[in-house]
């Protein structure tokens, strides 16, 4: 089986590159075939590097992402906008800091971003903590802050995920948990206090559990772990007891960054297809088709939509010639 770990060094932190616990097992990706997982390689933000961890800007339609080597180290924040001719060269956003920065994740409303960040704090090189920005009346974005403890811990944190039920899901090596790393989550009280709880066995091994997607129903909850993308559900006893998603979707075990579209029926996550494009999206149509991610530009929707018409128009007069008379 696949794993993957994200390590802490003296000099920082780092994500290590996705590595084989299987001798001999084949990293070339094959085609997906009829399936419902399928690429999504958009012209200017598919590169030889890892591009994962995508997010869309609910108000702009923006997209943020994470870019890294290929190696999946040195995780940078990078922001493109859908401009006439497609998505525009990615940049950072303003409030970049110095440190590596990643796992974005916006609001339902847009007014606020969690991420990750080592970003310097008083001359001091921060642990790789918590971090939200916000959003003014005008679309600027104001300082980033530091959550505060017990949120952020002396151990990294990771893929802060706000959920509909009021919990902020994170992924956090602190003490006390059942595992390396787990799954925890953190919900302010009426004083303004921050109390943490672990998600327990159902969701948590003794293993490495790092990212966890509540879905916008907030009925299931994605976990990225050894081995890839699990699914666990909500039920009225808590979580059920994980279970990995389609072989389709946990391809090698390298599956990471997972978002889900506004409608829960789809899912984006990204691959590393190695050589020579590294990390890659995909996009798992668990629930039938719809059009997302958005086109880009607007008119390329429009003509694809165009070209399936008259392929429809061209199949029914095909259908009419073959009708026998009465």
């Amino acid at each position: 089986m696949d794993g993957r770990r994200r390590t802490t060094t003296a000099a920082g932190v780092s994500r290590s590159a996705l590595f084989l616990l299987t001798a001999g097992l084949a990293w070339t990706l094959a085609s997906p075939g009829p399936g419902r997982v399928h690429p999504w390689k958009p012209a200017g933000i598919s590169s030889p590097k890892f591009e994962s961890h995508a997010a869309f800007d609910p108000v702009t339609g923006d997209l943020w992402f994470v870019r890294s080597s290929p190696s999946f180290e040195g995780w940078r924040i990078l922001v493109s906008r859908c401009g006439p001719e497609g998505w525009t060269e990615p940049q950072p956003p303003a409030f970049a800091g110095d440190g590596v920065e990643a796992d974005p994740y916006f609001t339902p409303d847009g007014k606020s971003l969690y991420f990750i960040s080592t970003r310097t704090v008083e001359g001091i090189k921060s642990n790789l903590d918590i971090w939200r920005v916000d959003r003014d009346s005008k679309g600027v974005w104001g300082a980033p802050f530091r959550l505060p403890e017990p949120i952020n811990s002396p151990a990294p944190e990771w893929f802060p995920r706000p959920g509909s039920d009021g919990w902020l899901y994170f992924g956090s090596g602190r003490r006390g948990g059942l595992g390396r790393t787990d799954i925890w989550r953190a919900r302010a009280g009426e004083d303004g206090h921050w109390s943490v709880e672990n998600l327990g066995p159902a969701v948590n091994s003794a293993g490495d559990e790092y990212e966890p997607l509540p879905s916008p129903d907030g009925k299931r909850l994605i976990v990225m772990a050894d081995g890839g993308l699990y699914e666990t559900r909500r039920t009225e006893s808590g979580w059920s007891p994980r279970v990995k998603l389609p072989a389709e979707v946990d391809v090698n075990g390298s599956e990471i960054g997972a978002v889900f579209s506004p409608s829960g029926k789809s899912l984006l996550f990204a691959r590393d297809t190695k050589e020579p494009d590294s990390g890659e999206f995909f996009v798992f149509r668990e629930k039938g088709d719809e059009p997302w991610p958005p086109e880009c530009p607007a008119s390329a929707k429009k003509e694809k939509n165009k070209e399936k018409n008259e392929v429809k128009k061209e199949e029914k007069k095909e259908e009419k010639k073959e009708t026998p008379a009465p």
